[in-house]
């Protein structure tokens, strides 16, 4: 692939519409304007040209699945479950900073550096593999919207496809601007379930108790609960994010120096992911609480309909907007993440500053995937329960391999130079991995094993925590008595801040560490025996013998 040569701040971008000025939704900064931001006017202006990628991966994140995994728990479970949300708070920021480091200072997508850094093998896997659980989460994300329109009494058919051109027709202009301006317009439209909360009323002393204080429900059966706080896991944090956060932040030409703003904008939208998240388990917790309905979720709809029957009609109207608006934010975060990884891979022009005409590869494949997820949702039969449970424990086998790489690559000292992770991060992130894998395998296990016992989960939790803690004791004892030898150069903050990736040809082969070699080996086969018995399992239950 013909790469555009290393100039200014070029780097190593694979599509020269990845240069120029960064042209955010509320302002623009132009190329080369290094100038220091003094005064608190310079720097909210900064910000506001800046923000964007954060908000709209994190917000893209409380989509069609989420909106049913939080109702479920607060129909079901009331406010008990709350605390797992405030324990993901750590997980986003770390993975999601990782991610927004690499994209900032490598400049080259996350499927790419894959490819380049880990073989064709790992590369053609993580395109692969993403585009199949990408094309089923937005088919999830369809099944959302045609259930909002089913509870506001909308024609389902003509509503998903309009949906699907609205998505198509904001990303399809050939203006990264305008594409980001009708996204941050449906992030502002996540926050109608603010109102909705008020209207509820619940009390907020027992949804403070409920973050603050891990709880498990009394009485209820703990493989199911178990299974639910993973599914939250599952849909809070997901592998599309990393591909699309990355890439967007490419296309959005963001440059080391604004770093820090894309922090904060990070940080912005991790607090609307977890405000959204807390209101649909509080107000469901409220609504259901004392009714029939209390501990039988079905599914968002039913949601719209209790809270219409026990609070409002208003009420039933802002939620079933609210989850059309997430699932077209979803469906088109998720889509662009596909789409970009694909230009990553295959030296497609890839980006929204393009028109159709100029990158008709890249656009073909956002529309291509997006139509058929929604024809899949339009046909009479289609399996959508069992394909929405396939999206969830996809998710869930393949994120810790998504992590794995993602942890590998900012330790990669010829990708970010001054910028790699420092030990404590390593540490961090390796114990979430570990997390990961373990959640992964209980996951896993429901899925094939239905009737699962409470005790063998505990049993398989038990055993991958002592198991994680060995493995950890053991990798550091290696390091310990094997010390790497450091090559990075040390460089002065102002270096820092305009240091970028060499082109992808001028890197060093990678050298991976033994550990690392063997973990890859043993998480190649994890991965594929775990995902040939899912979806086995899946088949069966399609065909009816499950």
């Amino acid at each position: 692939m013909p790469e555009i040569e290393n100039e200014g701040q070029s780097g190593a971008a694979l599509d020269a519409a990845h240069v120029g000025d960064i042209e955010g939704a509320f302002g623009t900064i132009r190329l080369g304007d290094e100038a220091p931001r003094t005064g608190l006017k310079a720097r909210f202006m900064t910000l506001l040209a800046v923000v964007g990628p954060g908000l709209i991966v994190m917000t893209g994140d409380n989509d069609a699945g989420a909106f049913g995994t939080y109702a479920q728990a607060g129909q079901n479970y009331g406010t008990s479950l709350l605390w797992v949300l405030l324990l993901l708070v750590p997980v986003l920021y770390i993975n999601q900073e990782m991610v927004l480091r690499l994209g900032v200072v490598a400049g080259v997508g996350h499927a790419r550096l894959i490819l380049e850094r880990f073989g064709k093998f790992w590369g053609a896997f993580s395109v692969i593999d993403l585009f199949i659980l990408n094309a089923l989460t937005i088919v999830t994300e369809f099944i959302g919207i045609s259930l909002g329109l089913d509870y506001l009494g909308l024609p389902k058919i003509a509503g998903v496809l309009i949906a699907a051109a609205i998505v198509v027709a904001a990303a399809s202009t050939g203006s990264f601007r305008r594409f980001e301006r009708v996204c941050l317009t449906l992030v502002i439209g996540s926050l109608l379930l603010v109102p909705i909360l008020f209207m509820v009323h619940p009390t907020f002393g027992q949804v403070g108790r409920g973050l603050l204080i891990p709880n498990i429900p009394a009485g209820s059966d703990l493989s199911k609960v178990v299974l639910l706080i993973i599914g939250i896991v599952g849909t809070t944090v997901a592998p599309w994010q990393l591909f699309f956060q990355q890439s967007y932040l490419i296309d959005k030409r963001i440059t080391p120096r604004f770093m820090s703003y894309e922090r904060i904008d990070l940080w912005i939208g991790i607090v609307i992911v977890i405000v959204g998240a807390t209101a649909i388990i509080a107000f469901t917790a409220a609504t259901f609480a004392g009714h029939s309905e209390f501990g039988h979720f079905t599914d968002a709809g039913g949601v719209a309909s209790g809270l219409e029957k026990y609070v409002g009609k208003v009420a039933g109207i802002l939620f079933a907007v609210a989850l059309i608006d997430a699932s077209i934010i979803g469906a088109a975060a998720v889509g662009l993440s596909t789409s970009y990884a694909l230009g990553d891979v295959l030296g497609l022009k890839h980006s929204l500053h393009r028109k159709i005409s100029d990158a008709k590869g890249f656009y073909a494949a956002f529309v291509g995937i997006l139509v058929g997820s929604a024809v899949i949702v339009l046909i009479p039969g289609s399996p959508l329960g069992l394909l929405t449970t396939g999206v969830q424990v996809l998710a869930g086998v393949l994120l810790p391999s998504a992590t794995v790489f993602l942890l590998l690559l900012c330790n990669d000292e010829e990708v970010l130079g001054p910028w790699v992770n420092s030990r404590g991060m390593n540490i961090f992130t390796a114990a979430i991995i570990a997390v990961l894998v373990v959640l992964s395998l209980v996951l896993t296990a429901g899925v094939l094993y239905p009737n699962l016992d409470a005790k063998v989960i505990l049993y398989i939790l038990a055993g991958g925590t002592m198991l994680s803690l060995l493995a950890g004791a053991v990798i550091l004892g290696y390091q310990h008595f094997h010390p790497r030898a450091t090559t990075a150069k040390t460089i002065d903050k102002s270096q820092r801040l305009s240091w970028r990736m060499p082109p992808l040809a001028l890197l060093a082969a990678p050298k991976l560490p033994l550990g690392s070699r063997i973990g890859l080996t043993v998480l190649r086969s994890y991965l594929l025996v775990a995902m040939i018995m899912v979806i086995f399992r899946v088949y069966q239950l399609a065909v009816g013998h499950g």
